[in-house]
């Protein structure tokens, strides 16, 4: 069991963009939040967040953290309306070194760039079924795909 959810982790991105004056959409949240799960798992063996990410067309989505930022649409998502005014950044001691790399690596790339990138990653492209609504990534295989990438940087 982990201590966040991914929707704790999505909260967090959302306010590192906004402390670094970064717009942060939906598409490119779900993009992050699969980078963060991935190193996680490639790192120590242990999922960031319970829950699952699953292989859409535009790339891996946790599907509870789309649904409660879809309203931005591919805008970006307004910090003042889904973060609490005091922000508990203390909250995330456990994990905020490992997210500040996932954003450093990911965070200035633009969202379309990442979902091409996830496009030709294993972990989307073997699970990602058109035929098929809500294919799970496995989480075995999001870590052994990032165990390389994990050790390498």
């Amino acid at each position: 069991m982990t201590n966040h959810s991914a929707g704790d982790i999505a909260r967090w991105f959302i306010a590192w963009a906004e402390a670094e004056d970064a717009d942060l959409s939906n598409l490119k949240l779900q993009k992050l939040l699969y980078y963060a799960q991935g190193h996680y798992l490639g790192l120590t063996g242990r999922p960031l967040f319970d829950d699952d990410l699953q292989a859409w067309a535009h790339g891996p989505v946790v599907p509870s953290v789309y649904r409660t930022f879809k309203s931005a649409g591919a805008g970006p998502i307004d910090p003042d309306k889904v973060l609490p005014e005091d922000f508990d950044w203390d909250a995330y001691a456990d994990v905020q070194q490992h997210l500040m790399k996932v954003w450093n690596t990911y965070g200035a790339m633009a969202a379309w760039s990442l979902r091409n990138r996830t496009h030709r990653e294993s972990p989307w492209v073997t699970t990602f079924d058109s035929s098929e609504r809500g294919a799970v990534i496995d989480k075995e295989k999001l870590r052994d795909f990032f165990v390389t990438a994990a050790h390498a940087g």
